[in-house]
């Protein structure tokens, strides 16, 4: 036999082991995730569909996908935060009004299983290859001479034989390649349509959307239509105001000069997300700063906010620190989707040197988790180090040009040091600044204290709108990298958009004051405020 035919047959038996081995394996592998609000399990189908399942109370839903060999992906929602369902529902509405940042997860997931089922398909195919190669180095040439004699004339026994070897090993392919019945009832699916005739009818995102028949029983009914009425004002309110984002006139950086994107204080607000790339769109950035609190108490189910802000910034260069409401797994999530997260040492990113940390508190929807003394002794602390830190890399000769914290608790030592240019701070969900702070020798630092970009009440933005004023900003940096202008942008719940002046850095030192606590003196007392109770944006 030709040494190429040898090498086509050892081929055909490594393909015809790994592929129907690798299809198996995919289909009957799975994943758990968290989905927007849910613990949830994912596995891939061959119907084309994205199928969520949501339990006996709820219908399910599917919708077409646009994947190659018709494969789709069945999801089991399980598991929430312990709330009533009617609210659990509407935070699902809204999450699905922005679906892109889950969709992503979801994609990566299923290629995840794809490429290690291929990768296992392969080496039982190669395994296969080499027992074949083996097998027939050991037999040896006189031997398969004989047996190719045998093979010349057979025996009918022999034919038999063969025969049925052949049947056996088809219909074992047969039977490993072609999905088996699960055992659960086959659905009939009707358009959405059908089965809520009282849908408003400009929901284009629904058009394709399908039912299982007869799954919306009469308690659920209501509650699906009230959630499908919510997803329709988030989706109408932040197109809208996406829309008109679009049209904002904003400084762009000239000749030499890089742009980035601010925000702060998200918490879980993605309908804001699109709305913010649009601005960085308009201002040419390609860098984001993210100042924390993305979440409102850093829970598992909350990882759909870091999803949603990594894909819609997809390609930025993002730097950030978790906020106090945020946790140690945020900050992991974050490292995980490429942010480069701040850890009290400087680094260089798109050519600014930053400096910054996340915040040492913790914090819950029912307030701190420490006591005022342990919090201001942290908050302390962490400045005492920050400046200490950006005066030895300044005395070095590789200044700060940025220190980015969640908190101007620990950035009041930073700023009266002189010892960094700006300093970008969130967490009091109200503008304040851009202020220059006198330092030793009459330099300026930079404040600017960003207003909330979730326009969030408390730590709760998550809603079919904003709840206060949101706002992101704009920091411009020369060529060497050193901020020279920075300009706020805020967006109104009446659906109007504020631009406020470009600020040229740095500020004069004339009228300059030294760092000083912020009006709400205690920072718990900051998130059991009520919104009359806060300062204004100036």
């Amino acid at each position: 036999m030709k040494p190429a035919l040898k090498v086509l047959g050892v081929l055909a038996i490594v393909l015809g082991v790994a592929v129907p081995s690798a299809w198996t394996m995919f289909l009957q592998s799975e994943r758990y995730l968290v989905i927007g609000s849910h613990d949830a399990t994912v596995r891939p189908v061959t119907d084309g569909h994205a199928t969520l399942d949501f339990g006996a109370l709820l219908p399910q839903v599917r919708v077409p996908v646009d994947v190659p060999g018709g494969i789709g992906v069945a999801i089991d929602l399980g598991d929430s935060e312990d709330e009533g369902l009617e609210q659990l529902l509407a935070r699902d509405a809204v999450i699905a009004s922005q679906p892109e940042g889950e969709i992503r997860v979801v994609r990566a997931a299923i290629v995840d299983m794809g490429t290690s089922a291929a990768l296992r398909g392969l080496g039982l195919g190669l395994l296969a290859g080499t027992a074949t190669v083996l097998v027939w180095i050991a037999v040896g040439p006189r031997r398969r001479g004989e047996l190719r004699s045998r093979l010349a004339h057979p025996a009918r026994r022999q034919v038999l034989a063969a025969g049925a070897t052949a049947v056996l090993l088809v219909g074992s392919v047969v039977l490993v390649i072609v999905p088996g019945d699960d055992g659960r009832q086959k659905e009939q699916w009707v358009p959405i349509t059908q089965e809520f005739p009282m849908l408003p009818g400009d929901i284009s995102a629904l058009e394709n959307v399908e039912l299982a028949q007869g799954s919306a029983t009469a308690a659920s009914r209501a509650l699906v239509e009230g959630a499908l009425h919510l997803y329709r004002d988030s989706v109408t309110f932040y197109e809208a105001l996406e829309e008109k984002a679009q049209q904002v006139v904003l400084r762009t950086p000239e000749e030499g000069e890089t742009t980035a994107l601010v925000v702060t204080d998200r918490h879980d607000n993605i309908g804001m997300d699109p709305v913010a790339r649009r601005i960085a769109d308009l201002a040419q950035a390609r860098m984001l700063i993210d100042l924390g609190d993305d979440t409102g108490q850093g829970g598992a189910w909350e990882s759909f906010s870091i999803n949603s802000l990594a894909r819609e910034f997809d390609g930025f260069e993002t730097v950030a620190v978790a906020g106090n409401h945020d946790t140690d797994a945020v900050a992991e999530q974050m490292a995980d989707e490429g942010f480069t997260v701040l850890a009290g040492e400087p680094v260089e990113v798109g050519g600014v040197r930053f400096l910054g940390a996340s915040d040492p508190r913790g914090t819950k929807l029912t307030g701190y988790t420490e006591d005022a003394e342990s919090r201001d002794s942290a908050l302390a602390d962490q400045d005492v180090a920050l400046r200490d830190v950006a005066c030895s890399a300044d005395e070095a000769g590789d200044r700060v040009g940025v220190l980015a914290v969640h908190s101007w608790a620990s950035a009041k030592e930073v700023a009266a040091s002189g010892c960094v240019d700006l300093v970008l701070t969130g967490h009091l969900h109200y503008q304040v600044g851009p202020l220059p702070i006198v330092g030793p020798g009459g330099t300026t630092t930079t404040r600017l204290t960003t207003g909330t970009t979730g326009g969030a009440v408390l730590p709760i933005a998550l809603g079919s709108s904003l709840r206060r004023q949101a706002q992101v900003s704009v920091v411009t940096f020369d060529a060497e990298g050193t901020p020279v202008g920075v300009q706020v942008v805020a967006f109104n719940p009446a659906k109007t958009i504020d631009v406020s002046d470009y600020v040229q850095l740095p500020m004069p030192a004339q009228g300059a004051e030294p760092a000083a606590p912020d009006p709400v003196e205690d920072p718990s007392a900051q998130e059991t405020a009520t919104p009359e109770e806060l300062p204004s944006a100036p």
